[in-house]
């Protein structure tokens, strides 16, 4: 299956050039993330995420729906290859949930080798994502009031992301290359052990034009600078509606089969 890069345009809304340079990755970066949210809406929905080109295409540009780590990335990377790019794939240990030594590497990443240096494309990593690539020598970016930056943790490198109110160790890594079948072994992990964070609560993530919002189980919280709202979903009609009209997904998503035993907030 080849990709349908027209289609993916469309979807993010970019009209713009396609050379492989830092402009363009930046520009494609952001326009992803903002188009496309992060969602584990089919882990609790008992449908275990497919990674092949023609299922994430499907699923991410035709029915305008979100997904995490693994879907963004690989959809991404075959993008960033259409465009001229050489990008690497990389797994993380994410160590912002659990220390480095209790962590695996479920976490999917890109590196990309531009003029200007070696950056981290990271398109799906939740409310922490970088809109902007972030260059793995270390130099500090900024993208509104979020400061990325690489630091180096022996013979790894770790993604320390600054935001207003904290500093975290988001995730670490080596930056070996890893390949699509260790991706399809962590996915696996991800969508179905118990232990998976991704298959004991929902997680959403979109960014809007003042900030992002975020749904973690019933909270839905909009931030907007350094200041966070907070409410409580009433049901999965009032998650639906946030997730069309917020989110940007289809409003044909069903959300009866959420499985409510595996998160008992959603009780209603």
């Amino acid at each position: 299956m080849t990709l349908d890069l027209d289609a993916y345009l469309a979807r993010i809304g970019w009209s713009g050039p396609l050379a492989p340079d830092l402009v363009t990755l930046s520009a494609l970066l952001d326009r992803h993330v903002v188009a496309i949210p992060f969602e584990n809406l089919d882990v609790l929905l008992g449908l275990p995420p497919r990674l092949d080109l023609e299922s994430l295409q499907d699923k991410l540009i035709r029915r305008r729906r979100g997904g995490y780590c693994y879907e963004h990335t690989t959809l991404f990377a075959a993008v960033l290859e259409r465009a001229g790019f050489t990008a690497v794939p990389h797994s993380a240990r994410v160590t912002m949930i659990a220390d480095k030594s209790a962590a695996p590497r479920t976490h999917m990443l890109l590196t990309v080798a531009l003029a200007e240096g070696t950056f981290v494309v990271d398109p799906g990593f939740g409310g922490l994502t970088p809109r902007i690539p972030v260059p793995v020598d270390g130099t500090a970016v900024t993208h509104g009031d979020d400061q990325f930056r690489m630091v180096r943790d022996g013979d790894e490198h770790v993604l320390e992301v600054r935001t207003p109110d904290k500093l975290v160790n988001a995730w670490v890594s080596p930056l070996t290359r890893d390949y699509p079948i260790d991706f399809e072994m962590a996915n696996h992990f991800t969508a179905t052990h118990p232990s998976s964070h991704f298959t004991r609560r929902l997680m959403c993530r979109a960014f809007t034009a003042d900030g992002k919002l975020t749904i973690v189980n019933r909270e839905l919280t909009r931030f907007r600078g350094t200041t966070a709202e907070k409410i409580e979903l009433a049901d999965r009609a009032a998650l639906k509606y946030t997730l069309c009209t917020q989110f940007g997904m289809d409003p044909v998503l069903d959300l009866d089969a959420l499985r409510v035993h595996m998160i008992p907030e959603w009780t209603i």
